[in-house]
């Protein structure tokens, strides 16, 4: 019996080269636990329409959205390990909820294989311009001047927009009041109406109300200035140590066999260098930023450091 077993088993680890040669073999389901429309699924539909020309088989996104992320990050971990069940995943559901949330259904360092990150987009604290400030110094001084006098909006209680103005206010030495709201445009509404005063929002969401003259923005939590947005400063410029950019990365469920996880990182990769992929994406300033498992494990590592000592002083707790 112990024989037929290890030849069994010799066989099946046999295969496995061969197996991710061949892969996949029939269509590919590309599960992303936020809404149609939104950011992420923006970027996987872009790199799945780039698989699908790449390796002759279909790429099938589905929006699994709710719970900040977990339910369909939750999907990904459950998922047979085959090759045919793929995620992609942000900073929230992998690095920010472990901390946030008492209990997750999924464990992010042993239920999932990290394959990959693909994008990042820095965040930008915008103000309504009727705030009278034109710098983070002038903003910092008046909020200072005025402690909790002035709202600040989010895209939900302990999303990225909401512990990056926390941090900012930790930082500073300042108080502001917290509204949340169901989205960036809804969050981008309220700033224009001047509902709250302040917002650090993904930068696409506050760009195209620039020419309006009714938002400003005072900086990018990038820790350099980008390209696609020239000329404005970075928080760390304007003394405020504050890093919040908005990044996602494709992810599998553990055990996936690593030739498959490695056929899947190299195809991104490809089509995260390729010209035309890379103007969509600045389109959304957005930048490629392709990876090892290892440099993908080492950046959660890296937020979870970053947010862990936010949440608590803050005590922003998600049920």
């Amino acid at each position: 019996m112990n024989r037929r077993l290890l030849l069994a088993l010799l066989a099946l680890l046999a295969a496995l080269p061969a197996a991710a040669q061949t892969w996949p073999e029939r269509p590919v389901r590309l599960i992303v636990p936020f809404g149609a429309g939104s950011t992420p699924d923006v970027v996987m539909r872009l790199i799945a329409d780039h698989l699908q020309q790449k390796l002759g088989q279909s790429f099938v996104v589905e929006n699994k959205p709710g719970a900040s992320g977990n339910i369909g990050t939750d999907a990904v971990a459950k998922a047979e390990p085959d090759g045919y069940t793929i995620g992609l995943s942000i900073g929230g559901p992998l690095g920010i909820n472990p901390i946030l949330f008492g209990k997750l259904p999924y464990d992010p360092q042993k239920d999932l294989a990290l394959v990959t990150m693909l994008t990042t987009q820095p965040s930008a604290l915008a103000v309504n311009a009727s705030l009278g400030v034109d710098t983070v110094a002038e903003l910092i001084d008046l909020l200072k001047k005025n402690p909790g006098k002035y709202n600040y909006g989010s895209i939900g209680n302990g999303s990225l927009s909401h512990l990056a103005m926390e941090a900012i206010a930790l930082k500073s030495g300042t108080q502001m009041v917290h509204i949340p709201y169901g989205g960036s445009p809804q969050a981008m509404t309220a700033l224009i109406r001047n509902d709250v005063q302040m917002a650090c929002l993904p930068a696409i969401s506050v760009t195209p109300h620039l020419a309006s003259g009714q938002v400003k923005i005072l900086a990018i939590t990038t820790a350099a200035r980008s390209a696609l947005l020239p000329g404005i400063p970075t928080l760390k410029e304007a003394g405020v140590d504050v890093e919040a950019d908005a990044w996602n990365g494709l992810i599998a469920p553990a055990k996936t066999p690593e030739p498959i996880v490695a056929r899947l990182r190299s195809a991104v990769t490809e089509a995260l260098t390729a010209p035309a992929l890379r103007e969509k994406l600045a389109a959304q300033i957005m930048e490629p930023i392709p990876t090892t498992s290892e440099q993908f494990r080492a950046r959660i590592e890296a937020d979870v450091a970053r947010w862990t000592p936010v949440i608590k002083a803050a005590n922003i707790k998600v049920n």
